[in-house]
């Protein structure tokens, strides 16, 4: 059963419910959710749900009604996110597991964790084990295979996945593997289970060969009543009459299980066709169907594997796909997970960006050390100058690509934090990474700046305002030279990804007829004439910029500022109800920002930036005031399944440049 409990519940009135509980025989895990504080009560022996419900504290009891009992939705309504040494399984992400089917030598797994962790996958997979069909197969490298793909999991970043077969297993791989998995032939072997979900650890549960959705359910029951928290499930295809690949991959199980259980869900595509070019497609259509993840095989040299070489990616093979998921990802709002800790090599210098984190060079300051910031553009834009003028010269401006690439630097670990423009003072709000925070839950705000936007026109030497026919620019900055650029009727206006960009443009091209806008230092870097300064439309034109890091790696002591965002039911007064909200606790929203939901016609998400009055910081912190805010907004609030109720996107300081 589940026991709701209510809000204002005494300590030693939880305490005594939990007493009774376990006095009946009842094993009880207390969940504490966005929304309310439960109870879920599972064992042998029932009691009647009535005298739960009238002891104090307890708001309702729900009864669970299916057989499986923790891994069900009644038991827990939110969405199970499983961390595996940082790598989470599960939410709005996409995480990508990769690696041969088999151990072979320290030299084959070294190479295939080098490949994989450049490609994109967050954890490592191999078999020292392997339950072959034929005796006379190769079988694995045993407890040697074990500590080889630990040592190749530690040299890349990347904590490792592989199967255990027997209980006998479990000394040897206890201190070595970060996630266990379950094969098909042995979802049902529920001794192995029992001992497996004893240890505590993430457990990777492959659906059986000819499992129904409930008894799979129900072999995850083994594994949580057993005692871990943390269990992943693999649909890797059911047998059935069709013989054109190796297994019917049964994408269907994916949202049928997401009305079932609260458990993340991946898919092996390998498994399932059988044969490595069918395998990409599948892979694709896992996203598509909602999968959290994917486990997939790539070895270097598949025709040479001694184990299912026949459905493992090429190497290259593997990176076009993972191009290809981070391609579709957004478009069903999800982001693709990546490690912190980049490739590193046989030294293991991985270790050096852990010690950095945990030496404390990432204070925001950058007093305990040098810090590295990305930023999209190339020199001279108006995000790098943010980052020298808050970081006063002492951080390394990273350029990258676009918006995107500055989210994927911090992800990855190439930078420590990246700066992205969010609003202008003239042009509005920058839509785009309004989204991009929604959608990727590995990034919070820690930070935010605004500086002051002074637009020039560049053109290369021996041009005139007369000369100019063209202006090349981003969008943002020829919308705020708008005045302007009305004097000039005749000229084309040209947009490019940014200004910095624009002026590199022009100064590569040395045409006196195309000009940029672009800030002034632009101007000294790329070695162009300022044909005129000041141009934008209103001279108190400023940029505020957000400071972004990955998800807990940066604590404000005294925040002044919270960005949240949240959904409401599509009902007359909803808004107004979560609005009053923020009124009814004190604290004053200072932006609200609405955001079609993708897929779901007119639906909105908000974004809302809330002043922290002095003297609260450090009680928000530790979840008061500001969380009992957003817990009484999640009651009306609508969970969609794409975005979760209410998220707090970063508590910070704000910061103000000239």
């Amino acid at each position: 059963m589940v026991i709701v409990l209510e809000s204002n519940i005494r300590d030693d009135d939880k305490q005594r419910i939990r007493r009774f509980l376990e006095k009946n025989s009842l094993r009880v895990n207390e969940i504490a959710g966005e929304e309310e504080t439960i109870f879920g009560a599972v064992g042998k022996v029932g009691i009647d749900p009535r005298e739960v419900e009238i002891l104090p504290g307890v708001q309702r009891v729900i009864p669970i009604s299916k057989p499986y009992k923790m891994a069900s939705r009644e038991f827990k309504r939110e969405n199970t996110i499983v961390d595996v040494r940082g790598v989470k399984i599960g939410g709005n992400r996409v995480s990508v597991i990769a690696g041969p089917c088999a151990v072979e030598s320290l030299d084959q797994i070294m190479e295939s964790a080098a490949k994989v962790a450049e490609s994109g996958a967050v954890m490592l997979r191999g078999g020292a084990y392997k339950p072959r069909t034929s005796p006379y197969a190769f079988q694995g490298m045993a407890e040697e295979g074990v500590r080889i793909l630990k040592e190749a999991g530690e040299a890349y970043g990347l904590p490792i996945v592989t199967e255990i077969v027997s209980s006998d297993h479990i000394p040897v791989m206890r201190d070595y593997v970060d996630v266990l998995q379950i094969g098909a032939r042995n979802m049902q072997n529920f001794e192995l289970l029992k001992k497996v979900g004893a240890l505590g650890k993430p457990v990777i549960l492959k659906r059986g060969l000819s499992a129904t959705i409930e008894e799979w359910l129900m072999a995850a029951e083994y594994l949580l009543a057993s005692g871990t928290e943390d269990v992943i499930l693999c649909e890797r295809g059911i047998r059935t009459y069709e013989k054109a690949t190796r297994n019917t991959l049964d994408l269907s199980a994916i949202p049928v299980l997401r009305s079932l259980t609260h458990l993340p869900i991946i898919v092996d595509p390998s498994h399932a066709v059988g044969v490595r070019d069918k395998v990409p497609p599948m892979a694709l259509a896992a996203v598509a169907a909602g999968a959290d993840g994917l486990i997939v095989e790539v070895h270097p040299c598949p025709e040479c594997a001694m184990s299912d070489g026949a459905q493992s990616l090429y190497p290259e093979q593997f990176e076009k796909m993972m191009r290809d998921i981070e391609v579709l990802a957004p478009v069903v709002g999800r982001t693709v997970s990546r490690r912190t800790a980049a490739k590193t090599g046989h030294d293991r210098s991985g270790a050096k960006l852990e010690a950095k984190r945990a030496a404390g060079a990432l204070a925001l300051s950058g007093a305990a050390g040098p810090v590295v910031c990305a930023y999209s553009g190339g020199r001279g834009a108006y995000a790098e100058i943010a980052i020298r003028r808050f970081w006063d010269n002492g951080a390394t401006a990273l350029s990258a690509a676009n918006f995107r690439e500055v989210i994927n630097a911090v992800l990855g670990g190439g930078a420590d934090f990246g700066m992205l423009p969010i609003e202008n003072s003239l042009a509005g709000s920058v839509y785009e990474n309004y989204d991009n925070l929604t959608r990727c839950e590995d990034i919070e705000i820690v930070g935010e700046v605004t500086i002051r936007i002074e637009h020039s026109l560049l053109a290369p030497r021996g041009a005139t305002v007369e000369t100019v026919g063209s202006v090349y620019s981003h969008p943002q900055a020829l919308a705020q030279c708008d005045e302007f650029l009305a004097k000039y009727p005749l000229w084309k206006h040209i947009e490019t990804a940014s200004t910095s960009g624009a002026a590199e443009m022009v100064a590569a091209e040395g045409d006196i007829t195309r000009a940029a806008i672009a800030s002034g230092s632009a101007a000294d870097i790329y070695k162009l004439e300022t044909l005129k300064s000041g141009i934008e439309t209103n001279p108190r034109n400023y940029t505020r910029f957000v400071i972004i890091a990955r998800s807990g790696e940066v604590v404000c002591e005294a925040p002044n500022h919270a960005s949240v965002i949240f959904t409401t039911a599509n009902e007359p007064g909803s808004l107004h109800a979560a609005l009053g909200i923020f009124m009814k606790h004190g604290l004053n929203l200072t932006k609200l920002e609405s955001r079609p939901i993708q897929g779901e016609p007119w639906r909105y998400r908000f974004y809302a930036n809330v002043n922290l009055p002095d003297g609260v910081g450090n009680s928000v912190v530790s979840g008061e005031r500001l969380k009992t805010a957003l817990a009484e907004m999640e009651k009306i609030s609508h969970d969609n399944g794409i975005v979760q109720g209410v998220r707090i996107l970063g508590l910070f300081n704000t910061k103000e440049l000239s």
